[in-house]
């Protein structure tokens, strides 16, 4: 089960219906209108916590509701509006249209959110509609429906340093020497299955977070092995540890391991292939390293390199603390470049749609956001409503466009699931 990926359903909540009443007390002859609104559905809400890993939660409940408004009432009482269903995700996951590459939101710093199903608005009650001519308003609108949408999410985990290599480098063992992290250690392909992530402490207040990142293969980045599943994991670290087991004790060829996986970096994501890169040589331990370490530094020359062993521990702090002190570095730069700034809750840009008109078989289709949002906060079933409806639509020109269209009188519009037949005259 990919524990990195889910396919969720959300629904904004229902607005509440308007209300119609009017008020009805003794010696008051003429109390008026005075039904309250609908409050508004709460919305589907996404934020990135930090602790996450994963969206096994969502793999389990991928149905995501909000609760409706209520409903307006009586004696001018709105309804009370909803709150936001919000829903816990790592820090790092991407959202997006499902099937669809389109990214609509990046939740890569703690307490961002973006609102991924919005709720419907409260219709308005009759006191509303009161005024000079229309004393008596037996009209309210219905509240408006919540926003549906199924999305994709996948995670990309933010580590601020990533451990790259072979299967069976010493990636895990290296980072359950330098964190509390336990992953699985065993002697064979693709023991790390999943991302595993531990905190790295150099002192009480200087620490990193530090991802065991699944061994890659040649053809990794074209999702042989683990593949695409993982190397997306480390498109957001800020340094890469690259483990290279220097006993070669798979009769694997240390240097072709370490030229082969920066190809595999290379070819899955450029930007990789310039990320700050520390080089560790595992195992160095054992007496058959011995036999390969001269030639596997010669081919290094001058570039540091941190001989280790992440079973004993020996070399692994001054790796640790070289990591963090690049990290550091590399964190004011950008601190530098990027003041920052508070989490924001996120919406989408949705540019207004303008209303079409398309004639199939003798109907008339009227296609928009705002006319749809008019016919499903309306009754039919209420002759004023319907009048209220036609000058709706008649306000945002969808009556001229469908005039310019050639609709006759009598001729059938339909809505989505609204039909009803034109007439310029509904008061008649």
């Amino acid at each position: 089960m990919d524990l990195d990926k889910a396919k969720i359903y959300v629904t904004g909540g229902k607005g509440g219906d308007g209300c119609i009443s009017f008020r009805r007390e003794k010696y008051i002859p003429r109390g008026g209108p005075n039904g309250g609104d609908g409050g508004n559905g709460g919305s589907i809400v996404l934020e990135a916590t930090a602790g996450m890993t994963t969206l096994i939660d969502l793999r389990y409940k991928p149905h995501q509701t909000a609760d409706n408004g209520q409903h307006g009432m009586g004696k001018l009482r709105n309804g009370g509006s909803a709150e936001d269903r919000v829903v816990k995700v790592p820090v790092g996951t991407i959202v997006r249209v499902h099937n669809s590459d389109e990214i609509v939101s990046d939740l890569d710093k703690v307490g961002q959110s973006f609102v991924a199903a919005q709720g419907g608005i409260g219709g308005r009650g009759n006191a509303h509609f009161r005024s000079s001519t229309f004393q008596t308003p037996r009209v309210a609108e219905k509240g408006e429906p919540g926003e549906e949408r199924t999305l994709d999410l996948e995670v990309k985990l933010i580590a601020d340093v990533g451990l790259v290599g072979f299967p069976n480098a010493g990636k895990s063992t290296l980072l359950s020497r330098t964190s509390a992290a336990k992953p699985k250690i065993a002697d064979y392909p693709f023991t790390t299955l999943t991302p595993n992530l531990g905190v790295v402490r150099i002192a009480s207040d200087k620490n990193f977070l530090l991802a065991d990142i699944p061994g890659l293969i040649d053809g990794a980045h074209t999702g042989s092995g683990l593949g695409h599943d993982f190397l997306r994991h480390i498109e957001r670290t800020k340094i890469l540890i690259h483990v290279i087991d220097v006993s070669a004790s798979d009769g694997r060829d240390p240097i072709e391991d370490f030229e082969q996986i920066n190809k595999e970096l290379f070819l899955y994501n450029k930007r990789l292939a310039r990320t700050p890169q520390l080089v560790a040589l595992n195992k160095t331990d054992l007496p058959v390293a011995q036999d390969h370490l001269r030639e596997i530094l010669g081919y290094f020359g001058k570039r540091k390199v941190y001989e280790i062993s992440a079973l004993t521990g020996q070399g692994v702090n001054t790796l640790m603390t070289s990591a963090y002190r690049l990290l550091d570095r590399i964190n004011k730069e950008f601190q530098k470049k990027n003041p920052q700034q508070k989490p924001v809750t996120i919406k989408e840009s949705r540019p207004k749609e303008k209303i079409k008109v398309v004639h199939k078989k003798g109907r008339f289709f009227l296609e928009g956001r705002e006319v749809r949002r008019a016919a499903l906060m309306t009754d039919f079933g209420n002759e004023q409503a319907i009048v209220m409806f036609y000058r709706k639509l008649k306000k945002m020109g969808a009556i001229n466009a469908l005039i310019k269209a050639g609709v006759q009188e009598g001729a059938t519009v339909q809505i989505d699931e609204f039909e009803f037949t034109f007439n310029q005259n509904p008061n008649d």
